[in-house]
């Protein structure tokens, strides 16, 4: 039937032509944006997904450079502790040559005081962004350094942090406060015999800590003219413990370190394959969303074409009545 009241025709080809041209805005806007799914409405349940892992990576990102400082502040430490290994190997050196016979042992002295002081400068400058794990000022002992390593989501949605511990108090070298807390200012017992084969305990430190009531209650390790070959033996066993102790104290933090690098790289590595898995959810396919645009410009046209052709019926039968 034909109406010059309700054109069904027109009708038809203008619901067809508002579903094109909707399909294409749809297009068009995911072109524009690169993603499949922009906003809840498009896919609720990927878009909350996609928005939970993107917060989750964004806190990946903070534990990465949480593991930078991290890896400063333990490299810094690690050199300090390096650097004082090598000076108090030099002392050593320094008490085996006291050791021999005609050696002036003032001006020995004089070299093992220079090596104290460098020894407390490597300590008081191994310091980065406010923390020193060798020198300590405080109080309070230098207790359990915490390096924030990961970030993680349980299945049930709850979320902690993994953190990397390192007990500072291990190396500390110099400690202000208290002599009993740094490896080179507490006093290390040691047994010296003498030359008719009696044993007898002795304590050394090798820097003194300057506070008062706190400070070591043995003997300092310092060269004189009179020093004996008992007490030279007994200083050598002191410093070597020394030695143990600083070298065991780098040896956690080497450890420490490599266990650094390798969260580095996996939470690198997982940022990564985060961003993929999101990317499968909502991102658009480019070449498949270009193909769907020229199909729905074809489209369009050939809905504006029957539309206005459509909308010409009326017109015809207007021409039957001129006849």
């Amino acid at each position: 039937m034909t109406s010059i009241i309700t054109n069904t025709g027109a009708l038809a080809a203008l619901q067809t032509l508002r579903s094109v041209n909707q399909n294409m805005e749809q297009v068009q806007n995911r072109i524009s944006s690169g993603l499949r799914v922009e906003t809840a409405a498009d896919n609720a349940a990927y878009w909350s997904i996609a928005t939970t892992m993107r917060s989750d990576n964004q806190a990946l990102s903070t534990v990465q450079d949480a593991l930078g400082l991290g890896a400063a502040t333990t490299d810094t430490a690690y050199t300090g502790l390096q650097s004082a290994i090598k000076v108090v190997d030099s002392i050593k050196s320094k008490l085996v040559a006291a050791s021999q016979p005609g050696v002036d042992k003032t001006k020995i002295d004089k070299e093992v005081s220079e090596l104290k002081k460098q020894l407390a400068s490597i300590a008081e400058s191994a310091s980065f962004s406010g923390e020193n794990w060798l020198y300590n000022t405080n109080s309070a002992t230098a207790g359990t350094k915490n390096i924030v390593a990961s970030f993680n989501r349980s299945a049930d949605g709850a979320i902690s942090l993994t953190t990397l511990n390192y007990d500072a108090s291990g190396s500390i070298m110099i400690d202000t406060h208290s002599a009993g807390r740094g490896i080179l200012t507490r006093d290390w017992s040691v047994s010296q015999t003498n030359g008719s084969g009696i044993t007898t305990t002795a304590h050394y430190y090798l820097i003194p800590n300057g506070t008062a009531g706190s400070s070591a209650t043995g003997a300092e390790i310092k060269i004189d003219a009179n020093t004996t070959a008992k007490d030279l033996s007994g200083m050598l066993l002191a410093v070597e413990a020394m030695l143990q102790q600083l070298t065991d104290s780098a040896s956690t933090l080497g450890a420490i370190t490599t266990r650094i690098d390798m969260q580095e790289q996996f939470v690198s590595t997982l940022m990564d394959a985060i961003d993929k898995g999101v990317g499968r959810l909502v991102d658009a396919d480019m070449n498949e969303e270009s193909t769907r645009l020229k199909a729905l410009q074809t489209q369009q046209q050939l809905a504006i074409q029957s539309l206005s052709i459509a909308n010409t019926n009326a017109q015809n039968i207007l021409q039957l009545f001129q006849q």
